[in-house]
């Protein structure tokens, strides 16, 4: 799972969603990356420089949950967390996303599995591959190729922080 914050305490709101996964639902904490701070990426050119950067991490769980259930936790997760979904790429107080969910591939209105920006996007790759470098997508292609792509690497990212600041 992708979790990233833009607003408010970040650092915070990504400890309460991994926390919120943690206890009290069906889920196992299995991995957690580091963390890792990125320009806002939205849907206008300047919203990098308009809005506050994110501060993302990737966590890799364990449930029996379904996919559609899982989501469902997530939505709980981020209403929560104070999320209000006014625009779409906006700034926010807590992003969750399914990354991956075993060999699961979802093309809905709602989900899409394997997320598709994990090819395309360094705060995804980047975080994905430290927990889960061999992992290989629908593409063919390991998490770790992609986030070594020249598609990635030309992204900024700064890694901020280690795990244990979330826990």
């Amino acid at each position: 799972m992708g979790i990233g914050s833009s607003l408010g305490d970040r650092e915070a709101h990504l400890r309460n969603a991994i926390n919120a996964l943690r206890y009290g639902t069906d889920c196992k904490i299995i991995a957690l990356s580091s963390i890792y701070e990125s320009p806002h990426m939205g849907l206008t050119p300047g919203d990098s420089e308009r809005y506050p950067a994110h501060l993302n991490c990737v966590v890799h769980i364990e449930t029996t949950l379904n996919p559609l259930s899982l989501l469902a936790l997530i939505h709980c997760i981020e209403e929560q967390g104070g999320r209000i979904r006014t625009e779409h790429w906006g700034p926010r107080t807590i992003d969750v996303d399914i990354l991956v969910y075993r060999d699961v591939v979802i093309a809905a209105k709602d989900l899409e599995l394997p997320h598709p920006g994990i090819e395309k996007r360094a705060f995804v790759a980047v975080p994905l591959a430290e927990i889960a470098g061999d992992l290989v997508l629908t593409s063919g292609k390991t998490v770790a190729e992609i986030a070594n792509s020249e598609q990635i690497r030309e992204q900024s990212l700064a890694q901020v922080g280690s795990y244990e600041l979330l826990l």
